[in-house]
């Protein structure tokens, strides 16, 4: 690996909003979801979560550019699973819907820890998903068009997110837990290495400032 990419790498990690996230709800088709992956990539998230729908979770690599290889996703059972998963660290759940209590996206404040909540294709968030959910924004639209696709919505607000974290210093401030920090590191830098110490259950071995590893290279068990 190259210094370059060793640095931009440290950087990056150096920049992940662990307080910031999307929730996507039974999304049906794999490209949206890509999409979503790719700019939560892009704004800093290191952890997506979603609720599978019947297909499952697919990720398309021309649509996510290989994102998914810089954003874990966590899936959920169900709705109420993944809402109580957030709500016990301290996330918003701030649903992208139109309703009738729905504000403008501008107007809510993502520099606390938030969860975006994104509905599927056709309907939007489920009436369920909009019960558990803390707040409700919209984005204004001055065409026949009353929505957008998801993945497009999602965007904007999550830009929204970044400007407004970026404007009040969040970026560079809030830090990952230094254990999943040091992990992700390793298994950015030393990817190949990092999947043979997870086949054979070897603990990563640490490495030095400029990404090298500390002592021997891992051995696989015996016995």
């Amino acid at each position: 690996m190259t210094e370059r990419r060793r640095r931009l790498i440290d950087s990056v990690l150096g920049l992940r909003q662990p307080d910031l996230t999307v929730l996507a709800e039974r999304l049906h088709k794999p490209r949206n979801f890509s999409a979503i992956v790719r700019t939560c990539d892009a704004v800093g998230i290191d952890e997506v979560h979603a609720v599978p729908g019947e297909d499952g979770l697919e990720i398309h690599w021309n649509t996510s550019q290989g994102a998914e290889k810089w954003v874990r996703v966590r899936p959920h059972d169900s709705l109420a699973a993944a809402c109580e998963y957030l709500r016990r660290r301290g996330f918003q759940l701030v649903a992208a819907h139109l309703s009738g209590d729905a504000v403008d996206y501008r107007e809510v404040d993502y520099t606390v820890p938030t969860a975006l909540l994104v509905g599927t294709e056709l309907f939007g968030v489920s009436e369920k998903a909009l019960a558990l959910s803390d707040r409700r924004v919209m984005i204004p639209m001055k065409g026949m068009t009353q929505s957008l696709n998801v993945s497009v919505a999602c965007a904007i607000v999550l830009y929204e997110a970044m400007r407004q974290r970026e404007a009040a210093g969040v970026y560079g401030s809030r830090q990952l837990d230094p254990d999943v920090r040091e992990r992700l590191r390793f298994e950015w830098v030393h990817p190949a290495l990092a999947q043979y110490c997870r086949e054979r259950g070897i603990a990563y071995p640490p490495l030095d400032a400029d990404g090298e590893v500390i002592g021997p290279l891992p051995r696989g068990r015996t016995g």
